[in-house]
């Protein structure tokens, strides 16, 4: 195709995908599940109001929300399912209510033909839909208000402080007054049996619930509906049709890669950084820090898995519990990531451009500013809204939100929204004279704005949902800002700078490389868009999204089949000429983008992505294990590799040290194989097991849980952990090192290269700009 033909093939699929992205939205905003005005017994007696529900909702994201257990399957690992565990808790009741009044016998003592009975009775009752629209009521039987009663007495117990459940919340790691008020402990009830109801009502006019009869729960016949296995049996088909393809794209468009005309020296030898690229150094010597800090709270967050309420005997949970630590932990992770991404973006556009524009470094050093703020004021928020310091108000605004990825309070959101505009509008000014005097490249510039624009507005959709949202419609925005910000336009915006750094090296010609760039985000945008929505199989929405989600979601994995091609081509790269060595290590990190694109988020993402797999792995380990492998091992060595190259090109009169690079590239990937292979895709099969077999509220279960074949497991994090983590410090002390020069050291030679030409001056009327 013609690069022309190539931005209408990118125009159509963003209209097309968005267009489809927004209608089904509309139709989650119109199916989710109701909540009702108020929950009713036939004697008129009211259990919970719509008021009662959503503070309820409030009081869970107040105490970590997704970072304690699930809900709908989203969310942290050790806690169980709410939803599933309270619909369980319910089911027995009920059962053993009815097996002792008509048998004088608990319901495991009775035989199949009479425990079958019951089932039907109860999948009867449980099953149909008694929400009355006309008046927003909901009517519960007076058992079933019995079980919730004796639910909710379970559940304040256990999140407060009953004696008799001190062991189950030590194996939940929840610190004793979780929840400090009673009246809390009864609202979050309310939003429980809501979730719980929402997973086993049918919709009027169906014979799914509202979750598509998510999760699996045998005593309330929750199975997996045929269009499950429809749309599995048709991604599956989708997906060998798009590897045949894009293989024959590949086969018949194969042009050499690597520039023939190579530069005899590096062309960024004599690169004059300007005020505003040494300025970003300090966001990397952050990145390096945040990092050390983000694997300490994960290695923290992971003992807590076997030692519920402290670490080695220190009782850490009544400072800093569980969910706070696995919130920093996956906060810190998204927050360093993206900073060294937001300062790579900041160190290329004046290289790129050549061009520095007026007050740059001030522009710089203020964003750096207020990313420090953002970055503190929002833990110290997060801090006090979990321990239960906040109402559920000021929490919504400046503490917990309780969701995964997004749990910084509403103002701080705000406020980071505002830094990426400023971000925006540095990236831009700096990066607009590029077009003038680089025609060559207009293609790669004009990609460059459109994923910065992107980056800067999509973060926008995290402010879409109100504290009173509905929970399903809450996750289809949270989606918008994890699937499409991180996963999406940042992915975007780092293939156009790594084009860009191949460019300018010479190593890759301008033309292919524009022409590559522009393919590849067609390519992955149109399964990658629509695809968002395989996230919200279960999440009460309409069984459209189901089949647009596993249609789609197969899409994405196409490129990722073939990813091999580029970790091949990156490394012939790192091998192209003898100058190139100065930047083996970045593009090693490149070439392991590729490998962990392929393993982590290819071969790990598609093992949970089919509809009839996820329904028995959402909530299990199997998701961490994709989430560890796709986001650190893509985004989070994309990042350490952007900094590296940045890092590189600000002192080029300095060799670096061969060993501690080699030692922390090496540690960190060993590490994270470790990690995955020797723990969590063992939990995470074994729990699938547990799930197939009896149900998620099992495969979630203490008793399950706290086996010794899954303690064992659990430990077996360790080496991986270990190696991880000195892989970690390494790398860190290594940017802090080369970062700040010892006094009276001299730069260290480059090894001989053929003589460079030396630096222009540059024109008075031109000072600001760069020249190289």
């Amino acid at each position: 195709m013609s690069t022309k033909k190539l931005w209408w093939g990118f125009a159509a699929v963003i209209i097309f995908s968005f267009s489809v992205l927004g209608f089904y939205g509309w139709e989650i905003y119109r199916e989710a599940p109701p909540i009702p005005k108020q929950i009713v017994t036939p004697s008129g007696q009211v259990l919970f109001t719509e008021a009662e529900i959503l503070d309820g909702q409030s009081v869970w994201q107040s105490i970590g929300g997704q970072q304690v257990g699930t809900v709908w399957g989203h969310g942290s690992y050790v806690a169980p399912d709410w939803s599933a565990d309270w619909l369980h808790r319910e089911a027995l009741f009920m059962l053993n209510a009815w097996a002792q009044r008509d048998y004088a016998a608990g319901y495991e003592q009775l035989d199949e033909e009479a425990k079958a009975g019951l089932q039907a009775r109860l999948q009867k009752e449980l099953r149909k839909n008694t929400f009355d629209k006309a008046t927003g009521t909901l009517t519960v039987s007076e058992l079933r208000a019995a079980a919730i009663s004796d639910n909710s007495r379970h559940y304040t117990g256990l999140f407060m402080n009953d004696p008799a459940l001190a062991e189950l919340r030590e194996h939940y790691a929840l610190k004793d007054n979780t929840i400090k008020d009673p009246e809390r402990g009864r609202l979050i009830n309310g939003f429980f049996f809501w979730a719980a109801w929402a997973c086993v009502t049918e919709r009027p006019g169906s014979e799914v619930s509202y979750t598509n009869n998510w999760p699996a729960e045998e005593l309330v016949a929750n199975r997996p509906p045929s269009t499950l296995l429809i749309w599995t049996g048709f991604s599956v088909i989708i997906l060998l049709a798009g590897v045949a393809l894009l293989a024959y794209y590949y086969a018949s468009h194969k042009e050499e890669e690597i520039n023939p005309d190579l530069p005899k020296n590096d062309p960024l030898l004599n690169l004059v950084p300007t005020p505003s690229m040494k300025a970003t150094l300090k966001y990397f010597w952050v990145v390096a820090l945040l990092f050390v800090v983000q694997v300490v709270l994960g290695a923290t967050t992971a003992h807590y898995g076997v030692e519920g309420n402290g670490l080695y005997g220190i009782p850490l949970a009544d400072w800093l519990p569980y969910s706070l630590t696995r919130t920093y932990h996956v906060q810190l992770g998204i927050l360093w990531i993206a900073t060294s991404w937001l300062a790579m973006g900041l160190y290329i556009a004046p290289a790129v451009s050549g061009y520095e524009p007026p007050y740059q470094k001030l522009g710089v050093n203020i964003l750096f500013v207020a990313l420090l703020i953002i970055v503190v004021g929002s833990m110290v928020g997060q801090w006090f809204g979990v321990m239960q310091e906040l109402g559920l108000e000021a929490n919504f605004w400046f503490g917990h939100q309780g969701l995964e990825y997004v749990d910084l309070g509403r103002f701080w959101q705000i406020f980071l929204f505002a830094g990426l505009f400023i971000w925006l509008f540095l990236m831009v000014r700096a990066i607009l004279p590029a077009f003038k005097n680089q025609a060559e490249n207009k293609h790669l510039l004009a990609m460059f704005v459109v994923s910065s624009a992107a980056i800067a507005l999509f973060y926008g959709a995290g402010l879409m949902w109100g504290r009173h949202s509905n929970l399903a419609i809450t996750e289809y925005w949270r989606w918008w800002v994890v699937h499409l910000w991180v996963e999406g336009f940042f992915e975007v915006f780092a293939t156009v700078v790594i084009a860009f750094l191949f460019v300018k090296l010479g190593l890759l010609r301008a033309k292919l490389a524009n022409e590559s760039v522009i393919f590849a985000t067609i390519i992955f945008l149109f399964g990658g868009i629509i695809g968002t929505f395989h996230h919200l199989y279960f999440s009460g929405t309409p069984t459209a999204v189901l089949a647009l989600g596993a249609t789609f979601s197969a899409l994405e994995v196409v490129p990722l089949i073939l990813i091999g091609f580029e970790a091949y081509h990156n490394l012939q790269l790192s091998k192209a000429t003898p100058w190139v060595q100065t930047y083996k290590w970045p593009i090693y990190c490149f070439v392991a983008v590729a490998f962990w694109n392929l393993v982590g988020a290819g071969i790990f993402g598609f093992l949970i992505n089919p509809p009839i797999a996820l329904y028995y792995m959402q909530g299990l380990n199997t998701t961490p294990l994709h989430g560890h492998t796709a986001l650190f091992g893509v985004y989070g060595m994309l990042g350490i590799g952007l900094m590296l190259f940045a890092l590189r090109g600000m002192n080029r009169s300095i060799a670096w040290p061969e060993r501690p690079l080699k030692w922390a590239f090496w540690s960190i990937n060993w590490g994270l194989a470790l990690m995955a292979l020797l723990s969590l895709l063992p939990i995470g099969l074994i729990q699938t097991w547990a799930s197939v077999k009896w149900g998620l509220w099992y495969a979630r279960s203490a008793e399950f849980m706290q086996s010794d074949i899954l303690e064992i497991w659990r430990w077996m994090r360790v080496p991986g952990d270990v190696v991880f983590s000195v892989g970690v410090v390494i790398l860190a002390w290594f940017v802090l090192r080369i970062g700040i020069p010892k006094a009276g050291s001299g730069p260290v030679q480059t090894p001989p290269q053929p003589e460079a030409e030396p630096p222009r001056e540059m024109e008075p009327e031109r000072e600001e700009e760069l020249v190289v």
